[in-house]
């Protein structure tokens, strides 16, 4: 597995990243076969250190976990145990998902915007135009998933949301959590 470990102001020593790449190695190794690549970004948020981490797997699965604590070995390890605990859901199902599946998870580009807010302070008024203010434009990749695989993609990573294309009927689809805790499925090739 490759890793990249870094740190947004911050020096990252070798005995961290040493650190990093053994328990970080161990704990996915465990849970998923063929990991491809980590990366783990350290930063500084006032007194505390975050660790941010996003695998990916050989099947086209991401996970992503953060963690926080005053020490920054302490702060990769909350981190780690996250996404020990996100694997570890799926063990079962990220260890089969290549033996189900013939080819790779197939990736369909698009644009992803960045909508400006309204101001929360501001009054409600009628806006000058119905064009939204957009703050950011970037690049996107919408995965080829059956359903079951986007609630698991949408759960390792932490989504409350998820567009996929859907494996079946080759639509885009939708899946979320609802406010009750359940997950919500949006298929419009389905509607009648």
């Amino acid at each position: 597995m490759r890793y990249q470990v870094s740190g947004i102001h911050i020096d990252i020593g070798d005995a961290l990243r040493e650190h990093v790449e053994t328990e970080l190695g161990e704990a996915v190794r465990k849970y998923a076969e063929r990991p491809i690549d980590a990366n783990v970004i350290f930063s500084k948020d006032a007194t505390e250190f975050v660790c941010e981490a996003t695998i990916h797997l050989s099947t086209g699965l991401t996970t992503q976990a953060k963690g926080r604590a005053f020490d920054i070995y302490e702060s990769f390890d909350k981190c780690r145990e996250k996404i020990e605990k996100q694997m570890r859901r799926y063990k079962r199902r990220l260890k089969d998902h290549h033996k189900d599946r013939a080819s790779p998870v197939e990736f369909l580009s698009a644009a992803s915007y960045i909508l400006a807010g309204s101001e929360s302070d501001e009054e409600e008024h009628e806006p000058d135009s119905l064009q939204p203010i957009i703050v950011a434009e970037m690049k996107t990749q919408i995965k080829s998933l059956s359903v079951g695989e986007a609630v698991m993609q949408m759960e390792l990573v932490g989504a409350p949301v998820l567009v996929f294309k859907n494996e079946r009927n080759k639509g885009l689809n939708v899946v979320y959590r609802r406010e009750d805790g359940n997950i919500g499925w949006i298929d419009p090739s389905d509607s009648h």
